[in-house]
């Protein structure tokens, strides 16, 4: 039987420290944070435009800003935690992006606020491969489980959470500040977390098998420019009404992206140390749970994106309101993450797929709800549950099955390639439903936006149903 007991803690005298709860705490409370602020400037994004006198295109990279420089160095961060140490890249990481929170919420201008929101990017990608690095080199056997499951709740809540908590933040305009609080909020908690995590993590090894692997640097630099080439015209192209150049660089980052598995396959063959090691996507599952973790991340931040368009714009609700709307969402998710392991056991095998059709059919459920051009009524709540119900048994159980059973060497290149399958498909699900939803006739105000989220919940719904699909064992013939 698998031990059921996690691995000490060394103190800073040496000895043992074993405060596992306390850890797990401090490195989800960091993810959190880190997460929220990739969508917590969507409510902010009018009172941001309108004090700063933002254009359109400025906007953009100020909302998304952060997620470019995070999808791109996340794996080079899950590398340099292999390389310099978990606990001194976590602490690092965390640093500046606490750092870089301050220098948001005192920007002058959009070019100021664009940098910094970049900054607050890299020290999250320094700061987050970390996190499941923590979790896998000390738990072990059911409290990794738990651990993971945590993990994963926390994950996808934190997205809700973000439209929830800009929607407070925004509206509640603290002492005339505005926008600035939704930066501003991390500070405190940033430096609370780096005392706490001074004292809870554990300490880095001086030496390890680990620690002679190299940094790749071909590797790195080829992965980032087909992340890069990848994730800018998905931010931008919408916006630009997809120029050429993003269709070029669409078609670039293929290339790059073919050059950098007949690099990495080639260094793996000449005994090499390759970015991500290769028998960790010979992992049992992993490859399917990679699948079925960008659709599922996709479709939730498709949901979450458009929605937001629709009640803001659509049917013109405060910041406030818009926010509170996802309230059921995250609370559905996060009580689903946390307890479907103890669900009966013959029920385990068919989560995956059944959240996924959950979400399909509450997607629909929602999309009807508000045809009408009206607000929905009692039935919106009961389809924005079904949605954080679905989604979070498509996602949670695919991480926590995929990573359970990597080995803890191997848990910086699990974890920065999940984390990357993660945020490429948030980047994904944005751009693809995004323009579908905006590229619907605009004329005819609620009910024109109506429409168009039906069409995009129909989507969105298709793609749900993908999921189920995707990873389903084949029959030997």
């Amino acid at each position: 039987m698998p031990s059921t007991t996690t691995r000490p803690v060394l103190s800073k005298d040496g000895g043992t420290d074993n405060r596992p709860a306390t850890l797990l705490g401090v490195v989800l409370a960091a993810q959190f944070m880190a997460l929220l602020d990739v969508f917590i400037v969507n409510v902010a994004a009018p009172t941001i435009r309108a004090e700063l006198s933002a254009s359109g295109a400025g906007l953009q990279l100020v909302v998304a800003g952060y997620t470019i420089t995070y999808a791109v160095l996340l794996i080079t961060g899950a590398r340099l935690g292999d390389l310099l140490g978990h606990r001194r890249m976590y602490l690092g990481g965390l640093a500046l992006f606490t750092a870089a929170s301050l220098a948001c919420g005192l920007a002058a201008g959009t070019g100021q606020l664009i940098a910094f929101r970049m900054a607050q990017g890299a020290g999250s990608a320094l700061m987050i491969p970390q996190v499941l690095s923590l979790i896998q080199r000390n738990f072990t056997g059911e409290n990794r489980v738990r651990a993971l499951g945590a993990y994963s709740a926390v994950l996808a809540t934190g997205a809700a959470a973000g439209q929830v908590a800009g929607g407070v933040l925004v509206s509640a305009d603290l002492f005339g500040t505005g926008w600035r609080p939704v930066f501003l909020v991390n500070v405190p908690i940033g430096l609370a977390l780096l005392a706490l995590g001074a004292r809870v993590l554990p300490r880095d090894a001086s030496t390890g098998p680990e620690r002679t692997r190299g940094l790749d640097l071909p590797g790195l630099l080829l992965l980032a420019a087909a992340v890069s080439l990848l994730t800018v015209p998905l931010v931008l192209g919408e916006e630009q009404d997809w120029p050429l150049w993003s269709w070029l660089s669409l078609g670039g980052s293929l290339v790059f992206l073919a050059v950098f598995g007949a690099y990495e396959s080639g260094l793996a063959r000449r005994g090499g140390a390759p970015l991500i090691a290769p028998r960790v996507l010979r992992v049992p599952g992993m490859r399917r749970a990679v699948v079925r973790i960008a659709v599922a991340m996709g479709v939730n931040a498709g949901f979450l994106f458009t929605l937001t368009l629709h009640l803001q714009g659509g049917l013109g609700h405060s910041a406030l309101r818009a926010g509170l709307t996802f309230g059921p969402a995250a609370v559905a998710f996060g009580v689903v993450g946390l307890t479907w392991r103890r669900w009966p056991a013959w029920t385990q095998r068919a989560l995956v797929p059944g959240g996924f059709l959950i979400a399909a059919g509450a997607t629909i459920a929602l999309g009807r709800s508000l045809a009408d051009g009206g607000t929905g009524g009692w039935s919106l709540y009961p389809a924005l549950c079904g949605v954080g119900v679905g989604i979070a048994l498509a996602f949670s159980p695919a991480l926590t099955g995929a990573l359970a059973t990597v080995r803890p060497e191997d848990a910086a290149d699990a974890s920065g390639l999940l984390a990357t399958v993660t945020q490429l498909g948030q980047l994904i699900g944005v751009a693809a439903f995004g323009t579908l939803f905006l590229g619907r006739p605009a004329a005819g105000g609620a009910q024109a936006s109506a429409d168009a989220f039906w069409t995009t919940a129909l989507a969105l719904a298709a793609a749900a149903v993908l999921g189920a699909v995707a990873g389903l064992p084949r029959r030997a013939r």
